[in-house]
């Protein structure tokens, strides 16, 4: 399943911008935007790269339990990132990386998580709202649903005020879109009316079951049957991601319900790093979304802006620089407190975790000056 007459395209493989009647309405949004901002989405696509890369060397190297990549997905990541305002709350699934870092995550707060030193890795309310990663595949978007049910109960969207009203966006894949729980988040937001964009990113893989066995239609058509419009986009096209993510966001904030957007992408990478594609896909798969690759086409289209040589030097090096600083903190990273696992476990006081934690301690003490 690759680009279909109903994909909404900004830019064309060549980097070009693409005037069709699906392009039309999303245009105006994009027109705004200066040349900082859109060399600033290549900037985190490229620095991100380069973090992942190193990130999954990393691993393995045994410095890393696991890691998840998002190789091939950064226009979709980057794109809808860059369109949630900052009132707005998001949910990812567990590969949202670099969305993540524009919301103030640093990368070492993933790491941490997949080296085994953390519960979750960050408080949301200090990091953009960004809230913490879902493992259990699906369940976020039941999260983000209630939460989005909670917005409108206090009266946080729909008041009229762009700069105030909330709204909430949810990641997830292909093959979460199979897992009850979202159909169960879509009865729930279609119900309530929720303020809430679904943003399905469909990199054509749920592990090693590819999307035309999951589904006989396109994924942006199952949302009709909940009677939430669904919309599909090129989710390598960063303009495309940015434009329709902004008018879906509008339109859940200002009253206008749930909203649905298929991004057609591709894991050019493993699904993680225990993970071994070349068992179950072929190569000319992979090259036909190599030849798509999202920072090779924007960068196609910032050229034809006036972007030269010298920008993409000092961001390659930029880049370079990223990847060296989280491998050099990803080394320097001890080991916690063994106290640290009781802590957040709980919001107050638990009997249990203050009992467990004596044993803890406790049997930790035995071993202080006993027998050798």
């Amino acid at each position: 399943m690759a680009y279909t007459a109903a994909t909404v395209q900004l830019l064309s493989e060549t980097g070009e911008l693409v005037s069709s009647a699906l392009s039309e309405p999303y245009l105006p949004i994009i027109e705004n935007l200066s040349d900082d901002q859109l060399r600033e989405f290549h900037r985190q696509m490229v620095v991100f790269r380069a973090i992942d890369v190193e990130a999954a060397n990393l691993q393995r190297q045994g410095q890393l339990a696991l890691w998840i990549p998002s190789l091939g997905q950064e226009a979709a990541q980057v794109g809808s990132g860059f369109a949630a305002k900052p009132q707005d709350h998001i949910f990812p699934a567990y590969r949202e990386h670099v969305v993540g870092r524009i919301r103030g995550v640093d990368t070492i707060k993933i790491i941490e998580i997949l080296r085994g030193l953390s519960h979750g890795g960050w408080d949301p309310a200090e990091h953009g709202n960004f809230h913490l990663y879902t493992l259990v595949i699906g369940s976020q978007t039941l999260h983000a649903t209630g939460y989005a049910m909670g917005i409108t109960l206090d009266g946080r969207a729909a008041t009229g005020d762009p700069d105030k009203d909330e709204a909430v966006i949810v990641y997830f894949g292909d093959g979460a879109s199979s897992q009850g729980d979202v159909s169960e988040a879509l009865v729930f937001a279609a119900s309530f009316q929720t303020p809430e964009v679904f943003f399905l990113q469909n990199n054509h893989w749920a592990i090693s079951v590819p999307v035309t066995r999951q589904s006989r239609t396109p994924l942006y058509l199952r949302p009709s049957g909940f009677g939430i419009p669904g919309v599909q986009i090129d989710g390598n096209d960063v303009l495309a991601s940015y434009a329709v993510t902004t008018a879906s966001l509008d339109a859940a904030r200002s009253g206008g319900g749930p909203q649905f957007i298929e991004a057609l992408t591709y894991r050019m990478g493993a699904h993680t790093t225990s993970d071994d594609p070349t068992k179950y896909r072929d190569d000319a798969e992979l090259d036909f979304w190599v030849r798509h690759d999202p920072i090779v086409r924007f960068e196609a289209y910032l050229r034809s802006r006036g972007a030269d040589d010298a920008f993409f030097a000092e961001l390659a090096e930029e880049a370079h620089d990223a990847a060296n600083d989280i491998r050099l903190r990803t080394l320097a990273l001890g080991v916690p407190d063994a106290s640290s696992m009781f802590t957040h476990v709980y919001t107050e006081p638990h009997s249990l975790m203050q009992e467990q934690q004596a044993w803890l301690e406790a049997y930790e003490a035995s071993f202080e000056g006993g027998a050798s």
